[in-house]
């Protein structure tokens, strides 16, 4: 097992980049521990497939480093860097029955039949297809196969990282949460580095010990999921993670307010002047029938149990309030209150910190 650092590493498709937008991979400098867990989340087209070929060998960047501990391994081929990747879409060998799959990998390092016996009945446990062992992987459906593709990916216990590019979306929903949560009890078991890429954010957020939130190329944000849900550093993350995501107000920034479509909310801070926004998470909102707040249009009430979400406008813009459940919902929501302790200032989409308290 190895810690990854990426070296001011950046990626264009293009022969003779000449600005910043000719990069899919925007210029980065990160570590990631031995032993960690970590997900790369991000939209479809974000750069994160493009990293994790970079990781695995399967490209080489344009510029920077990829060391594996302290080996610089940035123009080695993924064969000579010891790791398992597992990819979106099946890759198993139709003419092998399930158990002859799952052994390959170790077949082929010359590990001693018992423990490759041990180590296949294992991993077929894990994945749910100890009594399929003995049929060919031809005719199975799907989602089977990428079980197969996931276990073969895992039966291995010496290599430096273990690589996952959105390996779950041909699962079905009921097994996608055994899966990962087996994942995470694998992780804790064996200590391997892990990469998972993926666009949601629930898998991201229950798999990892660490989010790397990817966006437009670049890294916007990594942290914990707490932190990430928390104090969102960019407006992306903010509006990304969460379900709802935060609600997000063009303002105009002064001292200890922000000027909404003319309505004055109090911030926890003192801010210099700025035209930027402001964000606060559905639940950190109250709603009211008259009186003070910002004027809200409310459209619709969802029931998804253990909550209730009142979805509407304010100043034209999408907001959502979470009511927990037994909470009251007046009968003519047309306010809502802001947590001052919650509410977060962007300006050009970045978090700015307050340069002291309010009053």
């Amino acid at each position: 097992m190895a810690g990854i650092t990426l070296d001011d590493l950046a990626h264009s498709y293009l022969p003779t980049p000449r600005s910043q937008a000719d990069y899919a991979l925007k210029p980065m400098t990160m570590t990631w521990r031995d032993g960690g867990a970590y997900a790369l989340l991000g939209s479809s087209g974000c750069g994160k497939t493009t990293l994790l070929n970079i990781i695995s060998g399967l490209l080489t960047p344009s510029r920077g480093r990829v060391l594996f501990g302290d080996r610089d391994v940035t123009r080695l081929p993924t064969a000579d860097r010891n790791i398992a990747q597992v990819f979106q879409f099946p890759v198993v060998y139709d003419t092998m029955t399930v158990r002859q799959n799952l052994a390959f990998p170790l077949r082929n390092r010359g590990v001693p039949a018992a423990q490759i016996a041990a180590r296949v009945d294992a991993i077929a446990r894990m994945i749910g297809m100890e009594t399929q062992l003995d049929r060919r992987a031809r005719g199975l459906t799907a989602d089977a196969k990428q079980k197969i593709s996931l276990g073969r990916g895992m039966v291995r216990q010496d290599v430096n990282a273990i690589l996952f590019d959105e390996p779950l979306t041909v699962i079905d929903p009921h097994m996608k949460w055994e899966l990962r949560t087996q994942l995470k009890a694998l992780h804790r078991e064996f200590g391997h580095t892990m990469i998972y890429v993926t666009h949601d954010q629930t898998e991201a957020l229950t798999f990892a010990d660490e989010v790397v939130v990817m966006s437009e190329g670049r890294v916007v944000q990594a942290g914990t999921p707490q932190s990430l849900f928390d104090r969102p550093e960019h407006t992306f993350v903010g509006y990304f993670i969460g379900s709802p995501g935060m609600n997000l107000l063009p303002a105009r920034i002064d001292g200890a307010q922000a000027i909404v479509a003319g309505t004055s909310v109090p911030l926890d801070g003192l801010y210099a002047p700025a035209q930027g926004q402001i964000g606060i998470r559905p639940d950190a909102v109250r709603l009211a029938e008259g009186g003070p707040g910002l004027p809200f249009h409310a459209a619709r009430i969802e029931d998804v149990g253990r909550h209730r979400i009142v979805r509407g406008q304010v100043a034209g813009q999408p907001f959502n309030v979470t009511v927990p459940e037994g909470g009251t919902i007046p009968a003519a929501p047309d306010r809502v209150i802001l947590d001052p302790a919650r509410v977060g200032v962007f300006v050009d989409d970045w978090r700015v910190e307050p340069q002291g308290r309010a009053a």
